[in-house]
């Protein structure tokens, strides 16, 4: 987690280069994708600060930037809700959609509630296991941008990712090639 706030924070470093890590790039559009990538890495780093003593829910709004709470879905207010998500049966009705249903189920917007839980480090939430930290991100000559993640292989749990950037004000998705 350290390493991952620090390459947030300026990039990879020369202590990176020893890491062989499976390396995936995000593109996307944004009218200025220097503030997309600004306005990910101000949410990314509020949650990353926090992973050894992580708030309540009650606790997230105020933390993280306006913005990107702005852009979040509302959460559930309906009693069956009550913050539990069950791993298993998660996994039992993921390996079971199509391509296309997992691209559809991963589209925001999402809740608040849902992207911090791919976080939590707590064992309530995934996010011991959430598959991917940042690496490095950019701009280039077309005026996009790109984040580049390290990932435990591929295909990997990628939609707390796309919400990201989606919430910070990047548009038009898709993997580099």
């Amino acid at each position: 987690m350290k390493g991952e706030l620090r390459r947030l924070r300026s990039g990879p470093g020369a202590e990176d280069g020893r890491q062989r890590p499976f390396l995936v790039r995000v593109r996307f559009a944004a009218e200025d994708p220097g503030q997309v990538i600004a306005n990910a890495r101000a949410a990314l780093a509020c949650v990353l600060e926090r992973a050894d003593d992580w708030p309540a829910f009650e606790q997230w709004q105020p933390l993280l930037p306006e913005r990107f709470v702005q852009r979040c879905a509302p959460d559930p207010t309906k009693p069956e809700h009550d913050g539990s998500f069950n791993t298993e049966a998660w996994s039992r009705q993921w390996r079971t959609m199509t391509p296309e249903q997992k691209r559809a189920a991963c589209q925001g917007p999402w809740s608040l509630s849902d992207w911090l839980h791919c976080f939590d480090p707590t064992g309530e939430g995934a996010g011991s296991d959430r598959g991917w930290w940042w690496w490095h991100a950019g701009t280039d000559e077309t005026g996009g941008g790109w984040i580049q993640v390290a990932t435990t292989g591929w295909p990997f749990g990628s939609g707390s990712l796309f919400w990201l950037i989606e919430a910070s004000g990047g548009t038009d998705l898709a993997y580099e090639p």
